[in-house]
C-alpha cells in the first residue's frame, strides 16, 4: 500500500468540523469523495472534494444573505445524500448549530424540536416531509426560512418555503475562512427516548472530533498514523484511507452514522456513496464493491436469515460444507487473535473459501476490508458466522451523549461477545448496580434547555451514567448492557 493512501487529519490540526472538511478540501482537491446515485440521468455520479467545496461555497452565501448569526439553529431533516453535507458544511463554517431530524419521526415530535431547539431554518427533501409538516403548519412561527430539495406545492399565504436551486447563488468567492473555537456547541441531536419529550444532546465540535481521533486509535487501529495487522498474505493495514469506499445507509441523522460514516472518512480521505435504499442495498454493495461497511446488529441479521433460508433449499451436504467452512474460518480467526493454535484443518481454507466464503464475500461486493456494527449488541452466534467467512467484523458501544462511541473492538483483539476497550481518552468505570460511568472529552455539553436532566445524568465529579450494565472483563466490556 502506498504512503500517499495514509493522511489523517487530526483534531488538534483541524481544530473545527468546518475546519476539517476546508483542511481535507486543501490536500485532496481531487480526490473522489462522495457518490451518489442521479436519478434524472439513471447513474452514479462522484463528486471531487473541490466540488463539494464550490456547492458548500454557495451554500455559506446563501445563509449570510439570510442574516443569520453564530449560534443560530438550522435543522435538516434529509435523506443521507451530498446535499446533507453541503447543509451542515455550510452552516457550521458560518458558526450556526445544526439539529437534525429524524426523516421518518411524527409531525409533532418534529415540530416540537424545531421549536425547542429554536431553529430559523429548516432543509427538507420534498412533498413527503413538506405535507407532514402542513399538519403542525401553525407551530412554524419561529422559522424563517423553509429550503425543498424538491419542488413543492406552497400555499398561497406561505411565502418562507423556497427551493434550494432558487435559494442558492449561482456561484460564490469560496469558503470562509472564520475559525470557531473548538470548544463551540456544534450540534444539538434529539434523542428518540422512550419516554416523556426528546432531549437534545448538545455536541461541540471538540466532542466529536476528539471522538474521531479516539475510534481511529483503537478501532481502526492507527498508532504513529500506521499498524498493521498479519493476514494470509500480506499485511493489511485496518484504517480508512484513499482507496476505501464506505457505503453509507444508516441515517445521518443518527449519531453512529455522523460520526463513523462521514467525519472520520472526512479525516482519512476515503469515498462516502450513499445506497439508494435498504431495499436496494443487496443492489448496491455489488456496484459500489465498498471495503468499508458500518451498520446495525439488524442489517446482519437479515443477510444471515437469507443465507439460512437459502441453505435450507439445498442439499444436506451444502449445510454441512457451510458449517465446515465457517468452523475452520472461526478457527483461523482465534489463531490470528492469539487465542489458539495452528489446525491442519487450516490447509482446507483455501478450497472452502473458493466453495462457500468466497462467494457469499463477492455477495458483498468482493471488497470488504472493515465491518462495524453498532446501535445494539450483535448476537455472538452471527458474529461468528461472519467472521467465520472471513469478514473482518468489529463492534463497539456508546451513546449520543458520548459523541457516540465509548469502547469498541481492536481488529488484531477482537473479542465478538463484548463491545471492545475504551477509547483513548475515554474514562469508564463500573457504578452501582454494575451501571457504566464514563467521563471524559466526548462527553456532551449537555441537554439543550434541560439543566435538570443533565444533572441527573452527569454528576458533580463529570462521571456520565449510561443506565446500562455492564461487566468488564480482560479489559473489555461484556454484553450485559439493557
Amino acid at each position: 500500500m502506498s504512503e500517499n493512501n495514509v493522511d489523517i487529519i487530526s483534531a488538534e490540526i483541524a481544530g473545527t468540523l468546518a475546519g476539517l472538511f476546508r483542511e481535507r478540501v486543501r490536500r485532496t482537491p481531487d480526490l473522489v469523495a462522495y457518490r451518489q446515485y442521479d436519478e434524472s440521468d439513471d447513474q452514479w455520479k462522484d463528486y471531487t472534494w473541490q466540488d463539494m467545496a464550490d456547492e458548500v461555497a454557495r451554500w455559506q452565501a446563501a445563509f449570510a444573505r439570510e442574516e443569520l448569526q453564530p449560534g443560530d439553529r438550522v435543522a435538516v431533516l434529509l435523506r443521507n445524500c451530498c446535499e446533507w453535507v453541503q447543509f451542515e458544511q455550510a452552516a457550521l463554517g458560518c458558526g450556526l448549530v445544526v439539529v437534525p431530524l429524524y426523516t421518518d419521526d411524527r409531525a409533532e415530535n418534529t415540530a416540537y424540536i424545531l421549536n425547542d431547539a429554536g431553529a430559523k431554518v429548516v432543509f427538507l427533501q420534498g412533498s413527503e416531509h413538506w405535507q407532514r409538516l402542513l399538519k403542525v403548519h401553525d407551530q412554524l412561527g419561529g422559522l424563517l426560512r423553509i429550503l425543498t430539495l424538491e419542488p413543492v406545492t406552497v400555499p398561497d399565504n406561505e411565502s418562507r418555503v423556497r427551493t434550494v436551486a432558487d435559494w442558492l447563488p449561482d456561484d460564490a468567492d469560496g469558503l470562509r475562512e472564520d475559525k470557531g473555537e473548538m470548544d463551540d456547541l456544534a450540534t444539538i441531536v434529539y434523542t428518540s427516548g422512550t419516554t416523556g419529550r426528546p432531549k437534545g444532546v448538545m455536541l461541540s465540535h471538540r466532542n466529536i472530533l476528539m471522538n474521531t481521533d479516539s475510534a481511529m486509535d483503537v478501532v481502526m487501529m492507527r498508532h504513529d498514523d500506521v499498524i498493521l495487522m498479519n493476514t494470509d498474505s500480506a499485511m493489511d493495514v485496518v484504517m480508512m484511507r484513499h482507496d476505501d469506499v464506505l457505503l453509507s445507509f444508516l441515517p445521518l441523522s443518527h449519531t453512529f452514522e455522523r460520526t463513523v460514516g462521514y467525519y472520520i472518512p472526512m479525516k482519512n480521505g476515503s469515498t462516502i456513496a450513499y445506497a439508494r435504499s435498504i431495499p436496494q442495498l443487496g443492489e448496491d454493495l455489488l456496484t459500489i464493491k465498498p471495503t468499508i461497511l458500518i451498520s446495525v446488529p439488524r442489517i446482519y441479521e437479515r443477510v444471515y436469515n437469507k443465507i439460512q433460508a437459502g441453505l435450507a433449499e439445498k442439499s444436506p451436504l451444502a449445510a454441512k460444507l457451510f458449517n465446515l467452512a465457517v468452523d475452520v474460518g472461526w478457527q483461523r480467526f482465534e489463531h490470528r487473535q492469539g487465542r489458539a493454535g495452528w489446525s491442519p484443518s487450516f490447509l482446507l481454507w483455501p478450497l472452502l473459501n473458493k466453495l462457500v466464503a468466497g462467494k457469499i464475500m463477492a455477495k458483498l461486493g468482493g471488497r470488504m476490508r472493515v465491518a462495524a456494527s453498532g446501535g445494539a449488541p450483535l448476537p455472538p452466534d452471527i458474529a461468528r458466522v461472519f467472521i467465520g467467512l472471513g469478514l473482518n467484523l468489529v463492534q463497539g458501544y456508546g451513546l449520543t451523549e458520548t459523541s457516540p462511541i465509548i469502547s469498541g473492538n481492536p481488529p488484531d483483539n477482537n473479542d465478538p461477545v463484548s463491545v471492545g476497550i475504551p477509547l483513548t481518552h475515554v474514562e469508564v468505570k463500573v457504578g452501582e448496580n454494575d451501571e457504566l460511568l464514563t467521563r471524559g472529552p466526548c462527553v456532551m455539553l449537555g441537554y439543550w434547555n434541560n439543566e435538570q436532566a443533565t444533572r441527573e445524568i452527569i454528576d458533580s465529579d463529570g462521571w456520565l451514567h449510561t443506565g446500562d450494565k455492564v461487566r468488564i472483563e480482560n479489559n473489555q466490556a461484556g454484553h450485559d448492557h439493557r
